[in-house]
């Protein structure tokens, strides 16, 4: 299949549009799943994007009564080098922003282990994706895009073919994460994220993109060949995919 006829089916709309739309797919999803005796199995990303995803989910748990009994989840990646208590630690912004509002217990929610000793990286690594099979797979996967192309922390040069795994962090996403840190010399060098072909395998997934600083990014998303140089472009000719970007970053 020729780059030509990948597409990536896009929605024009506002962060909170785009977070009311989301919320409510996976909120239709848990209780589908429920009422068939079933788990909702999300993929779920941290980061400024998918904020407004959290508090409209947790919104609908409080107000409406959602309940996520029959829901699992696994994220994307964790910085290497960070104890489940550091302040930037992708378990801890999970459990402020989202687990502990929502009722999901350790039992229901996987993260990379951020200080998994460095010999047993690789063992650790197979046993997510073992647990991700064991699951049943990933029904829903949200996903934000970095700004050179990284989906989870799938740098380019990642094929599509790629599993959960250690990687070197570009220093692209380093340079962007250097605030939250205090510096750049505290930024991890190195991360354990899910695979490109782990994520592509997902039933449903969906983009978010907003702002100007996304323009670029977006842009190549949508038209650059696919391919390792911006590994944002697999998502192109996914079965059921979607990019929700405002006019920012569409350049409008």
């Amino acid at each position: 299949m020729s780059n030509a006829v990948l597409s990536l089916p896009l929605t024009l709309c506002s962060p909170l549009q785009a977070a009311r739309e989301v919320a409510q797919e996976i909120a239709d999803l848990i209780r589908e799943r429920r009422a068939g005796g079933r788990m909702a199995v999300l993929c779920l990303p941290t980061g400024r994007t998918p904020l407004g995803v959290y508090e409209e989910l947790v919104r609908m748990h409080r107000d409406e009564g959602l309940d996520f009994a029959n829901v699992t989840t696994f994220n994307l990646d964790e910085f290497l080098g960070l104890a489940p208590e550091h302040p930037q630690s992708f378990r801890r912004y999970m459990r402020e922003r989202f687990f502990a509002h929502v009722g999901l217990t350790p039992a229901q929610t996987w993260i990379p282990f951020g200080d998994v000793a460095p010999a047993q990286i690789e063992a650790h690594c197979r046993e997510y994706e073992r647990e991700i099979a064991d699951a049943g797979g990933l029904d829903y996967a949200l996903l934000g895009i970095g700004r050179n192309g990284h989906i989870g922390f799938n740098e380019p040069g990642a094929t599509r073919e790629s599993r959960t795994r250690e990687v070197r962090l570009h220093e692209v996403t380093r340079a962007d994460a250097a605030k939250a840190f205090g510096g750049l010399e505290f930024v991890p060098e190195r991360a354990i994220t899910m695979g490109v072909a782990t994520i592509l395998e997902a039933r449903r997934i969906r983009v978010l993109a907003f702002g100007a600083d996304k323009r670029e990014i977006v842009r190549r998303t949508l038209e650059a060949p696919v391919g390792p140089q911006a590994p944002s472009t697999y998502l192109r000719g996914h079965a059921d995919v979607r990019l929700f970007a405002d006019e920012a970053a569409l350049g409008r």
